[in-house]
């Protein structure tokens, strides 16, 4: 069996050694570096499935972070931070963050919310494999054939929007897969919550709205005026394929 591979980004001794002798007794294969620059290069050589992000390492520090590691790589991020300040919080999920933990925190919760984003990435739920069957969907000849307006490449984890491949981060493909699989239905942010994060996970309001405004920046002509993602003032969001 393969074991999940666990990147930790954590320069605190104590922390980071109880944090890989915990994953590796659960069977977790676990590398622990202490910088930045190392957790960088780890990406490339480790290849990890998820990413356990220090916010404060000796070469680099901020929610900004969250933006560069964003940057290199698609999978899940959980940063675990002794900053429990809401403001950092929000910024760090809407900086790509997957989920938040603040110092100290339980084990066993640690492994619950790691799993828990790990099933949303690695398993594609029966509506969407309904999708792709409803609407036939080759990757490789919707990346070359302009005007083919908006589908999701399920394999790839990205929305192809007239044959072009857009990168989104975990949570806003999860919102878009939501609003893919259910045209026209009204979601309330409550219901986007859960959907993204689960029950137990930090995300508020907030979150959701930045996340749909990155997405309309990504997608719309026009952003001030959305053609796919609409508001329904005192209710939610609903999407629209035109």
């Amino acid at each position: 069996m393969t074991l999940t591979r666990v990147l930790v980004i954590e320069d605190d001794p104590i922390i980071g050694e109880m944090l890989t002798l915990y994953l590796t007794e659960e069977n977790f294969d676990v590398q622990r570096v202490e910088t930045a620059r190392d957790g960088k290069q780890a990406l490339d050589t480790f290849k990890p499935d998820i990413l356990l992000l220090d916010l404060m390492l000796p070469d680099a520090s901020g929610t900004e972070l969250c933006a560069e590691f964003r940057q290199l790589t698609a999978i899940p991020i959980i940063v675990i931070s002794m900053k429990p300040s809401v403001t950092v919080r929000i910024q760090a999920i809407s900086y790509g963050a997957d989920d938040f933990l603040v110092k100290p925190f339980s084990m066993q919760e640690l492994k619950v919310r790691m799993e828990a984003v790990l099933r949303r990435t690695l398993n594609l739920t029966p509506g969407a494999k309904t999708v792709a069957s409803q609407q036939p969907y080759d990757p490789h000849h919707a990346a070359s054939s302009p005007g083919s307006g908006l589908t999701l490449d399920l394999e790839r984890r990205t929305i192809v929007l007239d044959g072009e491949h857009i990168e989104t981060t975990f949570s806003e493909y999860e919102i878009m897969k939501l609003f893919y699989q259910h045209p026209n239905r009204v979601f309330s942010r409550e219901e986007l919550i859960n959907a993204v994060r689960g029950i137990d996970s930090f995300i508020n309001d907030r979150a959701i709205d930045v996340h749909v405004t990155n997405l309309r920046r990504k997608l719309e002509r026009n952003p001030k005026e959305p053609q796919y993602i609409k508001t329904v003032w005192g209710v939610g969001y609903k999407f629209m394929n035109p």
